[in-house]
């Protein structure tokens, strides 16, 4: 009798919390293509939200493996005011922190905030794309919530896509019973449907198909560098932000047809199916497991003669990407040092991993990269490393586009030292979250700059809803300008404005472009390494 009352007063504790999210909400309804939706209209922030919001239909049974599909009507009203699914994952990033319901093939919903009243129409559009490594990733993290850019006077979506094998399978068989005749980049075509999706729908949250600006960090901006490039997505967009990626090479490049068809045929066979059709038949734990086990960290993204007929480069370098202004950068350590050096900061262990990895170059190498120092090996390990890693594919990107369009390419650094950690048996993640501290790990080294990831909540001003980090006033202020210039970009095309520091966009002459370094005190400087890239580009051959 007692765990009974004890289960009831849990059940009544429960209620309660789930009730008390919506204390200050009312039911809002609009009406939008396939039907009726019902979210909620906060009181007290003037936002109003739709959460898990069906865009395509769910990714399922004879729809596995296949480019998302138009929603059928519904009647009566969708009630949209939880988080759906996120897709289907494994803790690759035991960091992230998800407020979605579950995990499911069934994923391709999105969300919106909007600041519109009844008579409010053709506000700024931001959609942004999760990170993850295309491996992992959901669009209802906390760090990417959209309420508080909202608040800056936009339409905010955030939206899911298929992930590793679910989102990127290739196979010859799949190439055939395609109407386009090509296979894989699954999740590359969800984030086109739910592109095409706001064009047909945000006019009844009160945006602006006209002036869609995509956003994403790590895979997100990979995928924001493709849409720019595919023939599907250049048209519906007026503007893109890249935060640490794109889609070139070595940063997950496309591969040719052929080449990801042959791996999705070999890894098909190793699981012990002959044809797709069995494989396509297994339940979504089968398919997870065999992923699992085969240890695998995803597929590539294809050049497809579809979604992209050519590589990044060549797209660009034609002039066929999307002709709209890009904001873009990186941050000052986005991976540690010891990622290249595979050993201690000194001369001779960096000196030895140059010799090995650049034998015929490394002179020019050493030269580019100061190592006379314990910190000068530090700082030269950790820039080498994050180069090779994602600020080259980031820094390529941006040379293509401010060298073959007419509108204004911006380009910032991002540097702000996060605050310690509220709690000390918690470690940072690889994805910009924490995880468990290992207690037998040596002590980290102190960071040196910002990693990879760290900057979402403050572009998006989400300080707030990650608790893990110590907040100074110093964040909040960093928070504040880069919040601001991402937002004066989104809605003007131009992330400048009152009370900021001026940011010059990069002429395509320019050998030394301005970069907006964003910290406590933020400002312009010229560029002082691009000859690094310059000299990684002739190395990697793009």
């Amino acid at each position: 009798m007692k765990n009974y009352i004890i289960l009831i007063m849990v059940g009544l504790v429960s209620t309660q919390n789930f009730k008390a999210q919506d204390l200050n909400a009312f039911p809002v309804q609009v009406k939008i293509e396939q039907g009726v939706i019902e979210g909620n209209y906060n009181t007290h922030t003037g936002i109003q939200t739709y959460f898990g919001v069906p865009f395509a239909k769910p990714p399922v049974g004879d729809l596995r493996w296949k480019a998302p599909q138009p929603l059928d009507k519904w009647e009566g009203v969708k009630e949209t005011k939880q988080f759906g699914p996120r897709p289907m994952q494994t803790m690759v990033f035991g960091d992230m922190k998800s407020r979605s319901n579950g995990v499911s093939e069934d994923c391709l919903y999105l969300n919106v905030w909007t600041p519109a009243k009844r008579d409010t129409k053709n506000l700024p559009v931001l959609v942004y794309f999760y990170g993850g490594g295309n491996v992992a990733g959901d669009a209802s993290e906390p760090r990417y919530d959209g309420e508080s850019m909202a608040k800056k006077g936009m339409v905010v979506v955030t939206t899911n896509y298929r992930l590793n094998i679910f989102g990127f399978l290739a196979h010859p068989e799949l190439t055939k019973e395609a109407s386009y005749k090509a296979s894989g980049n699954y999740g590359m075509l969800d984030q086109h449907a739910a592109l095409k999706w706001v064009q047909k729908n945000i006019s009844v949250f009160g945006g602006d198909s006209s002036k869609v600006t995509i956003a994403g960090e790590s895979a997100g901006s990979i995928g924001v560098s493709a849409q720019m490039a595919s023939p599907l997505s250049k048209n519906l967009i007026a503007g893109a932000i890249g935060e640490s990626g794109a889609a070139i090479h070595p940063t997950m490049a496309p591969v040719s047809l052929e080449e990801a068809e042959n791996q999705g045929a070999e890894f098909v066979k190793n699981a012990g199916y002959s044809s797709i059709v069995d494989f396509r038949k297994l339940s979504t734990r089968e398919v997870y497991e065999i992923y699992n086990e085969s240890k695998r960290f995803g597929f590539p993204m294809v050049i497809d003669n579809y979604f992209l007929p050519k590589s990044l480069p060549e797209i660009f370098n034609a002039k066929e990407q999307a002709q709209v202004p890009l904001l873009l950068g990186w941050n000052s350590a986005e991976i540690p040092g010891m990622a290249f050096t595979q050993g201690p900061y000194t001369k001779e262990q960096f000196t030895t991993k140059v010799r090995e990895v650049y034998p015929k170059k490394y002179n020019e190498v050493l030269k580019l990269y100061p190592h006379n120092t314990e910190n000068e090996v530090e700082q030269s390990a950790t820039d080498l490393a994050s180069d090779r890693f994602i600020v080259y594919s980031t820094w390529k990107w941006f040379d293509l586009h401010r060298k073959n369009s007419d509108q204004p390419v911006y380009r910032y650094l991002y540097s702000k030292l996060r605050p310690p950690l509220k709690d000390q048996n918690l470690a940072s993640g690889l994805a910009g979250g924490t995880v468990s501290k290992d207690s037998n790990a040596p002590k980290a080294p102190e960071p040196i700059g910002a990693p990879h990831a760290c900057e979402i909540e403050y572009c998006m001003g989400n300080l707030h809803l990650v608790d893990d980090y110590a907040w100074t006033a110093d964040d909040y202020r960093t928070s504040e300008t880069m919040q601001n210039f991402f937002a004066n970009f989104i809605i003007n095309g131009n992330p400048n404005g009152e009370n900021l520091p001026e940011w010059p966009n990069a002429d395509a002459k320019d050998a030394a472009p301005p970069v907006m370094v964003i910290n406590t005190e933020s400002k312009s400087v010229d560029a002082k390494n691009d000859a690094r890239y310059l000299f990684l580009d002739e190395s990697y051959k793009n």
